[in-house]
């Protein structure tokens, strides 16, 4: 019987073991997809939608390159134009908003906040990979899809775990759930990705808040890779113009 039980707790640590490596794994294809390309570039309609279904709509445009550096920026409408983010390495974030004059820099503690009244936080619009920001498990498999339960790596992120589902052949993610420290659903996102040349990109990112009834669409469009942005477009100096 001793025998059998440590048999058993043998196959079962074997097998968490095997899990874990295999989420590690996955998580590094899902990073290889969405930061393939050396830049990108294009525009975003975001597209705010209330419990009572009425819609407010923003644009906006944005500059990424390699996996690490991301501007963000309002163009529309004039009360929301200018406002912008930057994401730089080592967990550095940036915020300028045009009526203060002045860009601030966003603490880790605050990046739970939502962004410019979006159903997206500071730390959703970051650019970070999956590999440097949390630490995976697989749970299993539905159809196609991969499912995964992420664990932040920092202890100052606003959420205690997601689950996502990740497309078995491509491994971009098509579905997210959000808990906040109490373990309670919170948010979920869901994604549609289009092939654009040789690159998956995240054509539409839905995400919604269960608690306000309150969903923001992100659609994006007129999207260019490896055009070449030089470093100098993502400074301080850059946020303001």
């Amino acid at each position: 019987m001793k025998r059998i039980k440590l048999l058993l707790i043998s196959t079962v640590l074997m097998v968490q073991g095997t899990m874990a490596q295999d989420a590690g794994e996955i998580l590094k294809k899902m990073d290889e997809v969405l930061y393939s390309s050396k830049d990108m570039m294009g525009k975003n309609r975001i597209v705010l939608i209330d419990k009572n279904g009425k819609e407010k709509i923003r644009e906006a445009i944005f500059k990424q390159k390699g996996n690490d550096k991301r501007l963000f920026r309002f163009t529309k409408p004039a009360s929301q134009d200018g406002i912008s983010t930057l994401s730089l390495p080592n967990d550095v974030m940036y915020l300028y908003l045009p009526s203060f004059g002045k860009e601030r820099r966003i603490s880790s503690g605050v990046k739970s906040q939502k962004f410019a009244g979006t159903d997206f936080t500071y730390e959703d619009m970051e650019a970070k990979t999956f590999v440097e920001k949390y630490t995976g498990t697989l749970l299993g498999e539905e159809g196609d899809l991969l499912v995964l339960e992420l664990i932040p790596k920092s202890p100052k992120s606003g959420y205690s775990k997601l689950i996502t589902k990740v497309n078995k052949e491509h491994y971009y993610p098509v579905y997210t759930e959000y808990y906040d420290k109490g373990g309670n659903k919170i948010k979920i996102a869901k994604y549609t990705f289009k092939k654009i040349g040789k690159y998956w990109n995240s054509e539409v990112i839905e995400m919604t808040d269960l608690k306000k009834n309150h969903t923001t669409k992100m659609i994006m469009y007129d999207v260019k890779y490896d055009t070449g942005l030089n470093d100098d477009e993502f400074t301080v100096r850059k946020l303001k113009q």
